[in-house]
């Protein structure tokens, strides 16, 4: 493997971790790290499925720093981060690239109340389209759009 191909495959981890490293964030609800992921004019979009404008937008850091706070109203979540593709914008100058990613959002919720309190899976299938780009900070999100594909309820059996 020669040095180009090994600068391009390093970034594709970069890339990668980021993504994997926004999971984690959001399943410790941890806003700043997520924000942090971020340019500093980073943009996250929401959509649902059908939809061309968002249902929810935040721009810059401190704006997509709140939106994790919602994810406090759940027990427990779980982002497991599936299909990662990346592209690069220029394969000699790889300074921007864009990015689809699969995940499937798990979010424990109590449901009902008294004697028919119960535990319910909240599942999210997620497509994430990214734009990143390189920083002096090293590869950010510029853009995420959140396509929420489908949802579903599961019960829970166990803790």
């Amino acid at each position: 493997m020669n040095q180009f191909e090994q600068d391009a495959l390093a970034d594709r981890l970069a890339i990668r971790e980021l993504v994997d490293l926004y999971a984690r964030a959001a399943d410790r609800v941890d806003g700043a790290a997520a924000a942090g992921l971020f340019t500093e004019q980073g943009v996250l979009r929401i959509f649902e499925r059908g939809t061309d404008e968002p249902v929810r937008e935040r721009i810059g850091r401190d704006e997509i720093a709140t939106a994790f706070a919602g994810l406090s109203r759940y027990d427990v979540t779980l982002h497991v981060v599936a299909n990662h593709l990346v592209e690069f914008a220029d394969a000699i100058d790889r300074d921007s690239a864009t990015g689809e990613t699969y995940c499937l959002a798990h979010h424990v919720r109590s449901i009902g109340e008294g004697d028919d309190a119960h535990l319910s899976d909240y599942v999210m299938a997620i497509r994430y389209l990214d734009t990143f780009e390189r920083t002096a900070e090293g590869w950010r999100i510029a853009q995420r759009h959140l396509q929420l594909e489908f949802t579903e309820e599961r019960p829970i059996s166990g803790p």
